[in-house]
C-alpha cells in the first residue's frame, strides 16, 4: 500500500499545503511518494526529498508542466496511478482542479476535503458547512482524496532523505493553454498560511473603514481577511474572503471584527486555535465560537486595542 501526493509548488519551492497533505498520506499507511510535475523544478523536487516521511520523489520535468495546467498534471498522475492505493492533493484551487479529472478517468469516487484518516479506507469530512462530520468508507481500488489542510499538521520540511527519480513526462494534452497570471503582492502573510488573521465584516461599514484594522494587523504581523458580506459589498477584494465559499483557515489567533458569524463564515475559521470577536451585538452568532468576546463599537475598541499593544 503506497500513497502518491501530487505536490503543489512554483517550480522553486513547495507550497505549505503539500506538507499537510503528506501528513494525511502517511496516516493512510504504507510509503508516501511525491509527484513533482513542473519545468526546471529541481529545487522543488529537492525540497520534497527533504520532507520527513517521504520515501520517494517522482519528477516529471517538461515545458507543458511549467504553469501547472490541470489537464496535463492529471494525465501525469494517471500515468502513474496503477502503482498506488491512494492519490492525494491539497483541497486548494490546484488540487480541486486536478483530482476530479483523475477520479473521473479512473472511474472512482473522489473523497473531498478530508479532515481525518480513520483507517486506510475510512475518512472523515465536514458537510453542511461544517455542522456535521461524515464518515466515508471507500471500496474503490484507488482512493482519490483532497485534503483540507487545516485538519492536519504540516510534515517537517527537513529531516527526510528521499530518493529522487525522474519519470517519463506525458505529452501536452492540448486542451488548455496558459495565458497570464496576476499575482497580488502584499507585505502581509498569505491568508491561508498566516498564524494570525484580522478579519472584518459588514459591520465595518465601508472599504475605507478597513483601514482601521491595518494598524492592528501591523502590530500583530497578521494577514487581513473578510467575511463574504464584506466582499460582496465591494469593501475588499475577493481573495480576502474567509468561509465556506472562500478560504479555509486555522491560524493560532483569529480576530473577527464586525462579523456577525453566519454559518458559512464559521465553516471557514472555527478551527482557529484562539478566536477573538468584537461586535456591538451581544447576540451575534460569532460569540458562540469565540474564546474571547468584546461587546462594543469596533470604531472605539480597535483603536484602544492598538494603543494597548503599544
Amino acid at each position: 500500500m503506497t500513497a502518491l501526493v501530487i505536490a503543489e509548488h512554483d517550480n522553486a519551492s513547495l507550497k505549505g499545503s503539500t506538507l499537510n497533505t503528506i501528513t494525511a498520506a502517511a496516516q493512510c499507511g504504507g510509503d508516501v511518494h511525491v509527484l513533482v510535475a513542473g519545468h526546471n523544478c529541481g529545487a522543488a523536487a529537492e525540497a520534497a526529498s527533504k520532507v520527513a516521511g517521504v520515501a520517494k520523489v517522482l519528477v516529471a520535468d517538461a515545458a507543458q508542466f511549467a504553469d501547472g495546467l490541470a489537464e496535463n498534471v492529471a494525465e501525469q498522475a494517471l500515468a502513474l496511478a496503477s502503482g498506488y492505493s491512494h492519490i492525494l492533493a491539497p483541497a486548494t484551487a490546484f488540487g480541486k482542479n486536478v483530482l476530479p479529472r483523475v477520479a473521473a478517468k479512473l472511474d472512482v469516487g473522489q473523497i473531498s476535503e478530508i479532515t481525518k484518516v480513520d483507517s486506510p479506507d475510512t475518512f472523515e469530512r465536514p458537510i453542511y458547512a461544517g455542522n456535521a462530520i461524515a464518515t466515508v468508507q471507500s471500496s474503490d481500488a484507488v482512493k482519490v482524496i483532497t485534503v483540507r489542510t487545516t485538519g492536519f499538521d504540516a510534515a517537517a520540511a527537513t529531516g527526510g532523505s528521499a530518493a529522487i527519480e525522474k519519470v517519463e513526462a506525458v505529452g501536452d494534452s492540448g486542451k488548455s493553454a496558459f495565458v497570464s497570471r496576476e499575482v497580488a503582492k502584499s507585505d502581509r502573510p498569505e491568508l491561508t498560511a498566516a498564524k494570525i488573521i484580522v478579519s472584518g465584516g459588514r459591520g465595518m461599514g465601508s472599504g475605507d473603514n478597513f483601514k482601521i484594522l491595518e494598524p492592528l494587523a501591523d502590530k500583530l504581523g497578521a494577514a487581513m481577511g473578510a467575511s463574504r458580506a464584506a466582499v460582496d459589498a465591494g469593501f475588499v477584494p475577493n481573495d480576502w474572503q474567509v468561509g465556506q465559499t472562500g478560504k479555509i483557515v486555522a491560524p493560532q489567533l483569529y480576530i473577527a471584527v464586525g462579523i456577525s458569524g453566519a454559518i458559512q463564515h464559521l465553516a471557514g475559521m472555527k478551527d482557529s486555535k484562539t478566536i477573538v470577536a468584537i461586535n456591538k451585538d451581544p447576540e451575534a452568532p460569532i460569540f458562540s465560537v469565540a474564546d474571547y468576546g468584546i461587546v462594543g463599537d469596533l470604531f472605539e475598541v480597535v483603536p484602544q486595542l492598538v494603543k494597548e499593544l503599544g
